[in-house]
């Protein structure tokens, strides 16, 4: 479903040019459960920014569920992001003045989708990532481990082809941060959601079907573990 060849990313830093990738060639199946791996520097979170059409590439090619995104305008590019990708960050972002139904829900009222068919498909969703009878709390009122569970219910309610999750457990203890993995690993096994995670994290590295190991910008490893 994603393909990715000979990818390069430059940026300046003060005097100083970084090459964050230097050549990365990947393909992602759809339903793959992945992790890429790497210490600080390494280009993790540069490619995950890349194939969420966040940022740009100076060269090489990305083509997401068909469709070469490399050479899109911006406009183009949030269009992709908004009906093809989910976004899991590791400090949550949700909107603090919401609640966790409008924090969820807001993604489908951009879409435009009925006032009935947005409450219907929140509620469900939050029940589905534990969080029923939480819905009218704001981020505030909530546990790490809550809010991150709002942000993956947000990130799934319009049914993604693709979540990206940046160090998704950084900000849990290792209880909730498995917790979490589980509740998308349930998610990956159910709805066939494609997961890519930029990680230093061992045990999202353990829960990954495939684990993708990035060093100075270039693919060190990458092994499936299991089917």
């Amino acid at each position: 479903m994603i393909t990715i060849t000979d990818l390069h990313k430059e940026y300046i830093d003060g005097e100083s040019h970084v090459r964050a990738l230097r050549g990365v060639s990947l393909d992602i199946g759809k339903g793959e459960f992945l992790s890429i791996a790497g210490p600080s520097g390494s280009g993790k979170t540069t490619l995950l920014n890349l194939i969420g059409c966040i940022d740009t590439a100076d060269s090489g090619s990305i083509i997401l569920d068909g469709d070469e995104v490399t050479s899109r305008s911006k406009k183009e590019l949030v269009n992709i992001r908004r009906e093809k990708i989910g976004f899991v960050f590791q400090d949550f972002n949700l909107i603090p003045v919401l609640t966790a139904y409008e924090n969820v829900s807001l993604v489908l009222a951009l879409l435009g989708l009925s006032d009935r068919e947005v409450k219907k498909r929140t509620m469900e969703l939050l029940k589905v990532v534990g969080l029923e009878g939480m819905e009218h709390r704001r981020p505030a009122k909530l546990s790490g481990g809550q809010q991150q569970r709002v942000a993956v219910a947000r990130a799934l309610i319009k049914e993604p082809l693709i979540v990206l999750a940046d160090e998704p457990t950084a900000n849990l203890d290792s209880a909730t941060g498995e917790s979490i993995l589980k509740l998308m690993k349930e998610m990956n096994n159910t709805r066939g959601t494609t997961f890519i995670f930029s990680t230093h994290d061992q045990m999202v590295m353990d829960y990954a079907d495939r684990l993708c190991r990035l060093h100075d910008g270039l693919v060190e490893s990458d092994e499936v573990r299991s089917a």
